[in-house]
Order: structure tokens, then C-alpha cells, then sequence
């Protein structure tokens, strides 16, 4: 009696389970899946939404997974750009909500003017999965930046102290946190904003690992990178780096990640909230183009 009873729960668990996994369609013919609900602040339009994605075709490969990237997506919640669009589903889940979402993808990139790239069929469904880690509106999502980034500064701040300390440098820190080794002074110059500089460079990860180099790079047969300084070309950690150098110098910039690619990093290269290592030879320092008397110079604020 007891052995039916415990299958009898088992079956009567499975069905339930069946049931609460069920594909439903919305009045729009939204088709979706709900996995855990939870009841909690709905988003609305104009709302931020964190939450991790897992991609799929109708033939069940994974076209992207945030879970892997290491980081979350985050988005804007937009008006429903077309009936039973991703943007529907995303509004009816609340905080630590997770479902699948089957939108059509011939109106998704119908709707984005595109073709429909490889490994996607005309007629077929994209699955998106989603797990939302947090609904925000606009001022608690920059409330909540401000005080992440605060946190990394500090964790970066630490992780520069130890490199320094382990390695015995002799470093120069500027008031926001950019460290660097000055490895050959220059004679020339000083760049200032809007001027033409020309950089050798070598960047590594704090391992040693190196992931970029202007004596390497294909595209500009192994001479100096060209651009204008003061302008945002660059990440601020360079700007500010090369700023402090001299023509004809080299120097080890050590950048925390705020002042480099912050959380996001660079997919397969450079792991998010990473501390660089570039050792950076300013080669040359050229004036900008000459502007109209009266407007600003370039890079002027």
C-alpha cells in the first residue's frame, strides 16, 4: 500500500509537472512556456531588465548563452515592436521569473529590415529562455551602476597594490587610479588634446598573457597606431596615460578595468572587470587639424 501510494505521488508530481511546462498562446499569439513564477514587480515600458538568455533555432542549437559569456543582458523594455514579440514576453515576468519565449522569425527580422542569417529556417520559431535577475527603473539602475562601479574601484585598487608590490615597481598613480612605470623618459612633447600621437603597444593581461600588439597587428603591418588623443578613440586609461608621456617615452600603463573595458570586457579575449597591462611607446605627436577660428578645438568639452 505504501509502494502504490509513493508511485501514485510520483505520477500525480509528473502530470503537474507536464501541466506547468505546457506551451500557452497569448491573445496576441504569443507562444510561451513559463518555468518558475514568482509574484513580484512586473516591468513596463521603459523599465531596465537584467537577466540571463539562452538563444536557440527550431533545430535546437544554442545561437548564444549568456550563461557561458559570464555576464547577464541588460535592456530597456520597449514598446512590443510587432504581435507575440520577445518584448511581450519580457513584460510579463517579474524578478527571479524564468520562461521560454517562441518568436516567429520571419517578423523578428522582417521587423529589423534584415534577412534571416544562417541556421535560422523561414517559418520557423527562435527560442529565447530567460531567467531575470532584476527589474529596475531608470533611477534605480543608475543608483545601482554607480555603486557597482564604486565597489570596483576598490577591488581593482587592491588587485593593482598586490601586482605592485609582488613585482617590486616603482610606480607613478594618478587620483583615478591608473598606475604607470615610466621605462624610458622622453624628450619630446607632451600630446594635449586634439593632437595626432603615434603608439607602439603591447597589451597583456595581468597573468602575462598578451592579447593585442601594434608589432603584431595584420591590418598595419606591424607599424604605430595613429589617432587623435582627447577625443574618446581610445579607452580613458590610455588617454590619460599618454597625456602624462613625452615623445620618444615608454611606459607600462597598469589600468583598473573601470578605466579599460569595465564589466563588459571583450568576449574571448579580455574576461570582464580585468585589469591591462600596456606597455605603450609614444612614437610620434603631431598637431590636430586646424579649426575655423571661434569653434572648438578637437576634443574640446
Amino acid at each position: 500500500m505504501k509502494f502504490k501510494s509513493t508511485i501514485s505521488l510520483f505520477v500525480t508530481a509528473a502530470v503537474m509537472a507536464a501541466c506547468n511546462n505546457r506551451v500557452s498562446v497569448s491573445d496576441t499569439g504569443l507562444k510561451y512556456q513559463i518555468h518558475d513564477e514568482n509574484e513580484g514587480r512586473k516591468p513596463k515600458v521603459g523599465d531596465i531588465l537584467t537577466f540571463q538568455l539562452v538563444l536557440k533555432n527550431n533545430r535546437d542549437s544554442v545561437l548564444r548563452d549568456t550563461y557561458k559569456e559570464g555576464k547577464p543582458m541588460q535592456m530597456m523594455l520597449q514598446v512590443p515592436p510587432f504581435k507575440g514579440s520577445f518584448e511581450e514576453g519580457l513584460a510579463m515576468l517579474a524578478k527571479n521569473d524564468s520562461a521560454s519565449f517562441f518568436i516567429s522569425a520571419d517578423s523578428l527580422f522582417s521587423k529589423m529590415m534584415q534577412p534571416l542569417p544562417p541556421g535560422i529556417s523561414k517559418g520557423s520559431d527562435i527560442q529565447f529562455t530567460v531567467k531575470v535577475l532584476e527589474v529596475q527603473n531608470e533611477q534605480e539602475f543608475q543608483k545601482a551602476q554607480a555603486a557597482a562601479k564604486e565597489g570596483q574601484v576598490k577591488k581593482d585598487a587592491k588587485v593593482i597594490d598586490d601586482y605592485v608590490a609582488k613585482n617590486s615597481l616603482k610606480t607613478v598613480e594618478t587620483p583615478s587610479g591608473l598606475n604607470y612605470v615610466i621605462l624610458k623618459e622622453g624628450d619630446g612633447v607632451k600630446p594635449v588634446a586634439g593632437n595626432m600621437v603615434s603608439v607602439h603597444y603591447v597589451g597583456k593581461l595581468l597573468s602575462g598573457k598578451e592579447f593585442d600588439s601594434s608589432y603584431k597587428n595584420p591590418q598595419s603591418g606591424g607599424k604605430p597606431v595613429d589617432f587623435p588623443i582627447g577625443q574618446g578613440m581610445v579607452i580613458p586609461g590610455w588617454e590619460e596615460g599618454i597625456m602624462n608621456m613625452k615623445k620618444g617615452g615608454k611606459c607600462t600603463f597598469i589600468i583598473p578595468s573601470t578605466l579599460a573595458y569595465g564589466e563588459a570586457g571583450s568576449p574571448g579575449v579580455i574576461p570582464p572587470n580585468s585589469v591591462l597591462l600596456f606597455d605603450v611607446e609614444l612614437v610620434d605627436v603631431k598637431k590636430g587639424p586646424e579649426t575655423a577660428p571661434g569653434q572648438p578645438t578637437p576634443g574640446q568639452r
